[in-house]
């Protein structure tokens, strides 16, 4: 009865009441702390959904002029590659026009000895007897371990054909007595240069690719057995015993060498020696 008679004088409101008052004391009256994170998540939700929502409206609004600005770069790259290529054009016309000047002035201004000349300075096409010699890289070029002299040398891959394997190749059938040389079809003059860029072999900057057929004209059967006998000639048969290059020298009735690409004409004149100072 005691029970019965404390609840019906005291009501349940007096108990939250001083729940209540308990709590703001401690400092931690308000909504539960499992709440608070739960409202706090929502509205991060909310704010992300926003951002993603204002970026995709953004970038559809934006995309028209974009894609326009993007079909504008790409015009423009393809004008400069249209005038690029006509002036590259344009180029190629002079030079072959300046070659052609050269080549009549050797020939009326050399002395009765112009074909000579021309010859000589690889301003004409000429053909004749003489050798071919094919040069190509060993069957797979691998790298080969141990410290010859290509190696010593920085060259990993002692299969291939180097540019200065061409050099002496070259050097080698000059001085066995040929007239004129070409390798690929670029004929060979006194300025030629024989360079190398990364694994490409240049002659006057221009790439070749292998096999390379060397062309020379003299007498076909004396300038491949001095070739052969030379110090070049020798060097050339190392490179096939030791690395596998592989060649092939023959003698030709008849081999065609056309004329230089770029011809750079020199000329000097003798000027009259002035009178010494106090001469009578």
């Amino acid at each position: 009865m005691s029970l019965l008679t404390h609840v019906m004088d005291h009501s349940l409101d007096e108990g939250y009441a001083e729940a209540s008052a308990r709590r703001e004391a401690e400092g931690t009256a308000g909504l539960p702390r499992t709440l608070k994170a739960k409202l706090a998540l929502a509205a991060g939700l909310v704010l992300a959904a926003m951002v993603v929502t204002l970026g995709a409206v953004e970038a559809r609004v934006s995309a028209p002029v974009l894609a326009k600005e993007r079909q504008e770069l790409i015009d423009r790259v393809q004008r400069a590659d249209d005038h690029a290529d006509g002036v590259e054009r344009d180029i190629e016309r002079l030079r072959g026009d300046v070659a052609d000047r050269q080549r009549e002035a050797l020939k009326q201004h050399g002395g009765g000895q112009g074909q000579l000349l021309a010859l000589l300075s690889g301003a004409a096409e000429v053909r004749g007897p003489g050798v071919k010699l094919v040069v190509d890289d060993a069957k797979g070029s691998s790298s080969n371990g141990g410290g010859g002299p290509r190696e010593s040398a920085g060259f990993s891959d002692t299969g291939r054909v180097r540019d200065r394997d061409m050099q002496r190749i070259v050097n080698g059938l000059w001085q066995s007595g040929a007239e004129a040389v070409s390798i690929n079809g670029q004929r060979l003059t006194a300025l030629s240069a024989i360079r190398a860029a990364g694994d490409a072999i240049l002659v006057d900057n221009k790439p070749l690719v292998p096999p390379y057929e060397v062309l020379a004209i003299g007498d076909k059967k004396r300038l491949g057995t001095r070739f052969q006998d030379s110090a070049d000639g020798q060097y050339l048969h190392v490179l096939q015993e030791s690395y596998g290059i592989r060649y092939n020298l023959s003698a030709e009735d008849e081999v065609r060498l056309p004329a230089a690409s770029s011809l750079t004409v020199r000329t000097a004149t003798a000027t009259a020696e002035e009178p010494k100072k106090g001469a009578s």
